[in-house]
């Protein structure tokens, strides 16, 4: 029993530095280029107003390039560490197994994408090419106005989708102290609307409609060109 909770706690430890780290590099790399230009742009012989005035203008392409490159260092890395959410899985959280911990560092690195480049880029093409970089399987025209949209290699959607603002969606739950884990389908042409959750396991059929706030309980199966609302949903028409 010692050496149980001796190996779980080195596992909890390592993986909690290996996020700190990667993390520490992937802000380090990204913000970078921005510091470089703030620092040769000080060697300039101008004036102090001037200086400002152009450090002023710079703010905010100096953003989307460190939103930019720290999407695109993001998405490789978790794919060449591996880190992914397990797929199909019945795991105890307290157990620090590396399969809840390999979930647990994928979820952290979106975390931290999605706080300082999803304010930028939701809802755009830039946002469907992270996700689908990520590990997500993202057909063409795919909109995602949402910051909650989590375990993205476990999401599949179809061309033409739409997630609207502030939809909570992911492949995890968490029951009891257990995580499971399943994929969530979206056939083309799927919308979602506004604060809406979609749960674990939910597949939609094609042109499916879901009504703003709504909840898709875990497991269901919509059918599609048909509309949904409703806590739970139900069909309307």
């Amino acid at each position: 029993m010692t050496d149980q909770r001796t190996w779980r706690s080195v596992r909890f430890v390592w993986a909690v530095l290996s996020v700190v780290l990667l993390e520490t590099v992937l802000l380090g790399g990204a913000i970078a280029p921005a510091l470089a230009f703030v620092q040769w742009q000080a060697r300039w012989p101008i004036n102090d107003g001037l200086r400002v005035l152009l450090l002023s203008l710079a703010v905010v392409p100096l953003y989307l390039l460190f939103a930019a490159l720290l999407v695109i260092m993001s998405a490789l890395a978790t794919r060449v560490l591996g880190w992914r959410t397990p797929a199909g899985i019945t795991a105890r959280l307290a157990d620090f197994e590396w399969p809840v911990l390999t979930w647990g560092r994928y979820l952290m690195t979106i975390h931290v994408v999605r706080v300082f480049a999803g304010p930028a880029f939701r809802s755009s093409p830039i946002w469907s090419w992270y996700l689908r970089l990520n590990g997500a399987r993202v057909g063409r025209l795919v909109w995602v106005n949402s910051l909650s949209v989590m375990d993205h290699n476990l999401l599949e959607f179809g061309d033409n989708v739409v997630v609207g603002a502030d939809v909570h969606l992911s492949g995890h739950s968490v029951e009891r102290g257990l995580l499971k884990t399943a994929p969530v389908r979206l056939g083309a042409g799927t919308v979602i609307g506004v604060g809406s959750v979609v749960g674990v396991g939910v597949t939609t059929g094609p042109e499916t409609q879901v009504g703003a706030l709504s909840v898709v309980p875990k497991f269901s199966a919509l059918e599609g060109h048909t509309s949904y609302g409703g806590v739970p949903v139900q069909r309307l028409h």
